[in-house]
């Protein structure tokens, strides 16, 4: 992950201070790049809870994340899984009644669990020579037991607040969220699937987030946002796409199908978080901060150092431009980005949504 000398925001102090100043940031300062894939998903967090905050409810953004590199190795959805799993305990901390409360008296648990662990070894060694008793043994399994799960209380009540809920593709990738992530996220989030059988209980859902919707389930998606945001108003507080596919030319094309999509569906989403790697540096934003293009350079402080700032996303021929021009490979002012780039604009941004 790249990493560059930041602003960085940490913890839930740090958090509320980001959230009430955004909007004295300047539209025009350039965004920093993250020093890690978890330092990119709690600032993309951060960012979605202060658009939130800014906006009012049934605010729709939309988070970008891609460190590919052009590696196809992988799908979309699964190289982006861990970077899920982070942004949406991050987003459910900063924003959902209950859960950072939660976390906090889990670590308390785990800190007295291993206190207490030692002080029954200590006194365990100190008996050695005699039998220790069920009673003792049964305490040492309960308090190893704690620290195995993270301080979740397993037997107790549960979640009855308001709830984050993220429609996968399909419902074999919803399935198994439920089997890996539930041990790993909040007890607030909920896994659904786009065009599932069954529709959830979206009663109490504050959140709905897309991951990685394709362009085949764009129907559904569209029916599910419109169904959530008509049942539940304002007590839901935003909807975010996360590496949403939404337009392609095998399924929904890019004559006048495509174009009503993009206006009914994507124009309206607000770009919080934005971060791509490149072959020679990275392009990232951050709301409502400026799009910034980063070069690597060894010479840099952290190892990357900006060559353009700007207030729109750039097209893959206009980054490359960028590049070429920054490292004497072509002209600014005779070559400029001229009919084959803005010709390039139309196809790599419909690729792009």
């Amino acid at each position: 992950m790249p990493g560059c000398t930041t602003h960085r925001h940490t913890g839930r102090s740090t958090l509320n201070a980001f959230s009430a100043s955004s909007d004295q940031r300047s539209f025009n300062s350039p965004t920093d790049l993250p020093d890690s894939l978890q330092d990119a998903a709690r600032i993309a967090a951060e960012s979605c809870h202060a658009l939130a905050q800014a906006s009012g409810a049934l605010m729709r953004c939309r988070v970008d994340f891609d460190t590919s590199v052009g590696d196809e190795t992988y799908t979309t959805l699964k190289s982006s899984t861990e970077f899920m799993q982070e942004f949406v305990t991050a987003l459910c901390y900063a924003s959902i009644p209950g859960a950072m409360d939660m976390k906090q008296n889990e670590m308390m648990r785990v800190a007295k669990a291993r206190a207490e662990l030692r002080e029954l070894r200590a006194g365990m060694e100190e008996d050695s020579d005699s039998n220790q008793d069920s009673e003792t043994s049964a305490r040492e399994e309960e308090l190893l037991q704690i620290i195995a799960n993270d301080g979740a209380d397993t037997e107790g009540a549960a979640w009855t607040g308001p709830k984050v809920r993220i429609y996968f593709p399909d419902e074999g990738s919803a399935a198994l969220a439920r089997r890996d992530w539930q041990s790993t996220l909040p007890p607030c989030v909920e896994y659904s699937s786009c065009g599932g059988i069954r529709r959830p209980d979206v009663s109490k859902d504050a959140i709905i987030m897309f991951f990685c919707p394709r362009a085949s389930e764009a129907e559904y998606v569209e029916k599910i946002l419109y169904d959530t945001e008509d049942e539940r108003g304002e007590g839901l507080a935003m909807s975010v796409m996360v590496n949403p596919l939404l337009v392609d030319m095998g399924v929904t094309g890019f004559g006048m199908a495509g174009r009503r999509l993009r206006e009914r569906l994507i124009d309206g989403l607000i770009p919080a978080y934005y971060l791509r790697t490149l072959p020679w540096g990275a392009m990232t934003r951050v709301w409502p901060q400026l799009f910034t293009v980063w070069q690597e350079d060894e010479n840099a402080e952290g190892g990357y150092r900006m060559i353009k700032a700007l207030d729109s996303l750039p097209s893959n021929p206009d980054v490359e431009d960028i590049y070429a021009i920054e490292n004497g490979e072509m002209n600014a002012n005779e070559d400029g980005f001229g009919f084959l780039n803005a010709l390039g604009d139309f196809v790599n941004g419909m690729t792009r949504l």
